[in-house]
């Protein structure tokens, strides 16, 4: 008998060990109960949910939903949001504090956010969030953000935490981008009509690891105009795995 519990409780810790982090997609929608006739006001998120660890999970999630917070939040009162309903609720109930306050220059608010599992290694993940907003003006705003996790403890990882030495894959990159883009070696690298802040090359604030190698991927107004457009150079993991900690 005594065995046999033995051979059980084996079996248990075995088993615990075997569990691996995973994520299942979750969707949250709002709409306005304000009658329209066209561009209703609405939201969703769709965003994967780590399960399973739970230390490592929560600190996955609690991250993601910061970033998804400060994509689509716009209230006064940020302590009352604290999950994806109430923070679908917040975006539509400020929809309709402005629509009270001016009925006749509220165009209908849209917000959509996707978020997906771009990388993940033993080592690193990486969460891809794919944002739309809309709350008036010429036009809305699309981007993506890239969160960057270590994947045994769940924590998250700054882009200058991925190298070895961030001022010599910095000018690695900047010799690469400027031949992208073809900017001249010597010249400003604003000189083609780019925007870097300070007229210096600057990494980007999102860096993702994808099945086709490191992404640097610099969202609209970040590097240039509107018009122009967001920009991004791919490196193959052969070309830039000697400057990186995660592989």
């Amino acid at each position: 008998m005594k065995n046999y519990i033995f051979i059980i409780f084996l079996c248990l810790i075995f088993t615990s060990c075997k569990k691996e982090l995973s994520f299942e997609n979750e969707t949250f929608e709002e709409k306005s109960t304000i009658p329209c006739k066209n561009e209703c006001p609405e939201i969703t998120i769709e965003v994967p949910v780590a399960k399973n660890i739970k230390v490592i999970s929560d600190s996955i999630n609690k991250k993601v939903f910061s970033v998804i917070k400060e994509i689509v939040f716009f209230g006064e009162d940020s302590t009352k949001v604290n999950d994806y309903q109430s923070l679908s609720k917040s975006f539509i109930a400020s929809y309709e504090e402005m629509r009270e306050k001016f009925p006749n220059d509220t165009f209908g608010w849209e917000a959509k956010i996707i978020g997906n599992v771009e990388f993940q290694s033993d080592s690193i993940l990486n969460l891809k969030v794919d944002h739309y907003t809309f709350t008036g003006g010429a036009h809305g705003y699309q981007g993506y953000r890239s969160l960057l996790f270590n994947a045994k403890t769940g924590k998250a990882i700054l882009n200058n935490q991925l190298f070895k030495n961030e001022k010599d894959f910095k000018a690695f990159a900047e010799k690469a981008f400027r031949a992208k883009y073809k900017i001249p070696a010597e010249a400003n690298i604003n000189a083609t009509g780019l925007m870097f802040e300070n007229d210096k090359f600057q990494l980007p604030q999102n860096i993702f690891y994808t099945s086709e190698g490191l992404l640097l991927y610099y969202n609209s107004y970040e590097a240039a105009s509107y018009a122009d457009g967001p920009k991004e150079i791919l490196f193959s993991y052969n070309e830039v795995n000697k400057y990186l900690n995660f592989h």
